[in-house]
């Protein structure tokens, strides 16, 4: 798939790998400009990271029923990197008729587990509706 985004994600330079309504992969290289000022990335970056991989593995799941939005993001920071290249993978926990909960795992290219998060998504459905 290997496509690049736009967005908040096309400016930290995330490339598209994998997307389905059960898994998503992104990679992101690391460059200064993700770098807080003692030159590691930004916690922010991986919030965002976690975010968008969750979000965009949500949309898919719930596809012309609606749409999601991020109601929850707990990011957990493991280890310090300033180089290299980021590979960060979603599947879900729960995905339910309202809400959906998506674990994310971001890794180094050696597979070294970087920053771990999770994010519950409001499913908005047009009009409101209500299951049956």
């Amino acid at each position: 798939m290997d496509q690049m985004v736009t967005g908040l994600d096309g400016l930290l330079g995330v490339r598209l790998d994998e997307a389905s309504a059960d898994r998503v992969q992104l990679r992101v290289p690391v460059t200064p400009a993700l770098h807080q000022m003692f030159g590691i990335v930004h916690g922010g970056v991986y919030c965002a990271l976690v975010e968008s991989a969750a979000s965009l593995g949500g949309a898919r799941w719930l596809g012309a029923d609606g749409r999601v939005v991020g109601v929850s993001n707990q990011t957990d920071f493991l280890k310090a990197v300033s180089d290299g290249e980021l590979i960060v993978v979603s599947t879900p926990v729960h995905r339910g008729f309202s809400q959906q909960l998506w674990e994310v795992k971001i890794t180094d290219s050696d597979g070294q587990l970087i920053a771990r998060g999770q994010v519950r998504l409001q499913n908005l459905r047009p009009g409101g509706g209500r299951p049956h």
